[in-house]
């Protein structure tokens, strides 16, 4: 994807406080930047050449982006399900939590793992490689489940109800930021996508836009049911409605944005979860590519 340089590095450092303000705990989960471990490269393109380019070309995600940027598409879109699969494979997840729309990927990568782990992974010569090189002789990949939540697991658009939310969409009324401020968030939502039908309901196929929003409404209210909400909201008329849901994702956001703000401003704190992160990931990663590499046959590093 396109991007500007001159902002890659801000936006990093944002997109790594964003998860620690969040409530991720670096002391139980690592947070670094994958590109400061160099084994994701590099297992990506081991893997680009053990898959076959019909399986890429099946993609969802990259047949919609492609038709959207036309001749200007680059390869990288293209791949970038194997670099997903690498980056998940490196740690031998067994469960990952994706979102509905990355279902796909995930299957992509479960398949990358059967036929790696079949080309490469059996027979006497397999053990022979890895008895001289000191490496277990078993399977390379462990074969990844998705963990998919059942409710808000894929957000749509403000502006249209059937497209999933995207931070890429050239649109930023059509989606929430997380540290979109509240007057903003109010705007979008005076201004996003409803119908005119008569008051408000889940579930309806021929009203999308009802449903995204409702989800939204579900997401950011800790304790609520879709029950308690239906009966809240069915009588209410769209501007009725569209206030409170304003009012309650500002409410959730608030101490997000406040605790992404103190994490932003200690730079250093921030630079030293992500370096003990990185060198943690280096440990486990290293170890999976140099299984991956002594399974196809490569020679031993010095």
């Amino acid at each position: 994807m396109p991007h500007e340089p001159s902002e890659l590095g801000e936006n990093t450092l944002a997109s790594a406080a964003l998860y620690l303000a969040a409530g991720i705990d670096p002391k139980k989960s690592k947070v670094f930047v994958q590109s400061h471990v160099p084994a994701h490269s590099e297992l990506a393109w081991l893997l680009n050449c053990a898959t076959p380019m019909n399986w890429l070309e099946r993609m969802i995600q990259f047949k919609d982006k492609a038709k959207k940027q036309g001749d200007s598409v680059g390869v990288g879109l293209f791949t970038y399900p194997v670099l997903m699969a690498a980056d998940i494979l490196l740690y031998q997840a067994d469960k990952v939590p994706v979102g509905e729309d990355q279902r796909q990927h995930l299957e992509l990568a479960r398949d990358i793992v059967r036929r790696f782990n079949a080309q490469y992974c059996k027979g006497n010569k397999f053990k022979k490689l890895c008895k001289a090189q000191g490496v277990p002789s078993r399977p390379t990949f462990t074969e990844p489940e998705a963990m998919i939540v059942k409710e808000g697991a894929r957000v749509m658009s403000l502006s249209d109800g059937t497209s999933k939310m995207s931070k890429s969409d050239p649109n930023d009324a059509s989606r929430i930021n997380v540290l979109d401020p509240p007057k903003v968030i109010r705007d979008k939502i005076k201004k996003c996508k409803t119908d005119l039908f008569k008051g408000i309901e889940w579930d309806n196929p021929e009203r999308p836009e009802a449903t995204n929003l409702l989800n939204i409404y579900l997401v950011v209210q800790e304790g609520r049911t879709k029950e308690d909400i239906a009966e809240e909201v069915k009588d209410m008329s769209w501007g009725e409605f569209k206030p409170i849901l304003a009012d309650a994702i500002v409410a959730h956001l608030e101490p997000i944005q406040k605790r992404y703000n103190e994490v932003r401003a200690d730079d250093e704190y921030l630079q030293s979860v992500l370096r003990d992160g990185a060198d943690s990931a280096n440990v486990i990663a290293s170890q999976t590519l140099n299984s991956a590499r002594v399974s196809m046959g490569f020679t031993k590093r010095f």
